[in-house]
């Protein structure tokens, strides 16, 4: 089954609420980095995933910090989730899986990705710390949550061990670019499945 629509490898989505204005222009080739968040921990993950990726990845972030940035996460992972689709046109032209174990000093994270329209998020992190900054860590997993469900990812994270929070999460961020750098890397024959389609 050969590629009928190719995909455009490339996407701009804007989500605009009463809590949040979003913004993200996504190229999963490569391209510049140019990241403006309101929370400084956040950014500083989100460019890891975009460098360990290989993803050329702009976005703005403004949201209802004066409340928490529960709603700005949860959101970011929205809007790129839709975007990450958004690339992959008929999902005909991705390797599909991907894999990796990344380690951040005495952290180490293990991420498994099949990007097959299938949403769904197997989460395992404990946080020794709950806050980085003033970062809340548990909202990790609502941005997770929020990108798998609208990417059409199935993502599976699981923190092995580690004992400081920064590096447990920046060694989860990177082992997701990594795992969908493979995954979405091109394929020229058609769709990665059994049944001929995704």
């Amino acid at each position: 089954m050969t590629n009928s629509t190719p995909a455009p490898r490339r996407a701009k989505r804007e989500r605009v609420t009463l809590e949040t204005n979003i913004s993200v222009a996504i190229n999963l080739d490569g391209g510049p980095i140019k990241l403006s968040l309101n929370q400084g921990f956040f950014q500083h993950t989100l460019n890891t995933l975009a460098v360990y990726a290989g993803w050329g990845l702009e976005l703005t972030v403004e949201g209802d910090s004066q409340v928490d940035h529960h709603h700005s996460v949860e959101d970011t992972g929205l809007v790129l989730g839709e975007a990450l689709n958004e690339c992959l046109g008929d999902f005909s032209g991705h390797q599909r899986f991907g894999h990796s174990l990344a380690p951040m000093d005495e952290a180490l994270a293990e991420v498994a990705l099949d990007v097959s329209r299938r949403p769904y998020l197997h989460f395992e992190a404990t946080w020794p710390q709950p806050m980085t900054g003033d970062f809340d860590l548990c909202l990790v997993e609502e941005f997770w949550r929020a990108l798998t469900i609208k990417a059409g990812w199935t993502l599976h994270i699981m923190l092995k061990h580690g004992r400081n929070s920064h590096h447990l999460a920046e060694a989860m961020f990177k082992s997701v670019g990594l795992a969908a750098r493979q995954a979405l890397a091109p394929r020229y024959d058609g769709p990665f499945s059994t049944k001929g389609l995704l």
